[in-house]
């Protein structure tokens, strides 16, 4: 290829940042299924250049799972089209992204009940038979 057929071709979309995170993920996947151990990768503390976030989501895909959550602004979980990698975007009340990162795991840790969760809905559950 020439220099100006070059200057012509489109950008790949595995230039900059988005070859060294699909690695990453790929050794979080292994370190998933070799010792159980998730990983998170904070995409907004990533520099990216024009359109590499776009063709980072592209290149992950969807998957079949997604979930809304709506506290303090709205949360968005989604599974890419890998099993076990997860797309979250937090969001403020004004609808302003606040967070959005990969979670390499069996079930991103937001959708995961706390104890104190659990035990508050016991409670409830036992009033309701008082």
């Amino acid at each position: 290829m020439t220099t100006e057929q070059e200057s012509l071709a489109p950008p790949s979309p595995f230039h900059g940042n988005v070859r060294p995170i699909l690695n990453e993920v790929m050794h979080a996947i292994d370190r998933l299924l070799e010792t159980d151990e998730p990983t998170t990768i904070d995409l907004a503390g990533l520099p990216f250049g024009p359109g590499e976030l776009e063709h980072l989501e592209a290149a992950l895909g969807t998957g079949e799972l997604s979930a809304k959550l709506d506290a303090l602004g709205t949360s968005r979980i989604r599974e890419t089209a890998y099993p076990g990698v997860w797309w979250l975007e937090h969001r403020n009340a004004f609808d302003e992204v606040v967070g959005r990162y990969l979670e390499i795991t069996r079930t991103p840790e937001i959708l995961s009940s706390q104890d104190a969760d659990i035990i508050a809905g016991r409670a409830r559950l036992e009033d309701q038979f008082e």
